[in-house]
């Protein structure tokens, strides 16, 4: 089955292992660290999470000049993540700087992560993207540019919302990577996500990976919400 990933949106590493122990220690998951708890612990968050077995998606958003990204990717290649990511409104030229650092600083031997670019934000509105970022197409327009230019670029793929996964698998290559956050089960709380579907609607959409925090980490059974949110993603069982 495929996993979805785990928002591990925390602030330490004793926060991240009391919610790691209400799963089966032999349970080899794919989990997201983000800013907020990289920031505080640094590279041995990384380190520890994969001695326990589980995969990474490191999500840290780089956005620089082309040889700053370039180089700071190198240095989080040898951390061995399974996925990281830049924003694809750095340009293609940092883009390809970022793909460049991935694939020298892997270790000889070992797998290149996957290096997706967040189109906008799934927090952002139309309105708010035209206001403060002087955007004045529509939030799709802008989200299938950013995606043709991460294609161009040569990267693995996308952060973006559901709701435009349709129309970017159709303007790229089958291989291209939509991962789509701001994924909660039918009634769940939004919180400050604009652009929301539940796990079923992103599978038959076409999402490849899902993210989903809140559900499952502010859960009171959170390996419960995991299973039943695995399941729904997975097709095994359908709430609409």
């Amino acid at each position: 089955m495929t996993r979805p990933i785990i928002a591990l949106d925390f602030a330490s590493k004793k926060e991240i292992q009391t919610f790691l122990d209400f799963f089966p220690r032999e349970e080899s998951l794919f989990v997201k660290i983000g800013m907020e708890v990289f920031y505080q612990e640094g590279p041995t968050i990384v380190e520890w999470l994969k001695e326990l077995n589980h995969d990474i998606f490191l999500d840290l958003k780089l956005h620089d000049i082309p040889n700053t990204v370039g180089k700071a990717m190198e240095g989080l290649a040898r951390l061995g993540v399974s996925m990281t990511n830049v924003h694809a409104a750095g340009g293609q030229e940092m883009m390809k700087a970022a793909k460049h650092g991935l694939e020298k600083g892997t270790k000889a031997g070992k797998t290149v992560p996957k290096l997706i670019a967040v189109t906008q934000l799934t927090s952002t509105s139309e309105k708010q993207m035209q206001q403060d970022q002087g955007i004045f197409s529509t939030l799709e327009e802008s989200v299938l540019r950013y995606a043709a230019n991460t294609e161009k670029s040569g990267l693995d793929g996308v952060v973006c919302s559901a709701w435009e996964v349709e129309k970017i698998k159709n303007q790229t290559n089958s291989d291209f990577i939509c991962l789509t956050p701001g994924i909660r089960p039918n009634g769940g709380d939004v919180g400050d996500q604009k652009r929301v579907m539940t796990p079923s609607e992103a599978r038959k959409i076409g999402s490849d990976f899902i993210v989903v925090g809140r559900p499952i980490t502010q859960s009171d059974q959170p390996y419960l919400a995991y299973q039943e949110i695995k399941n729904e993603w997975n097709g095994v069982c359908e709430h609409d």
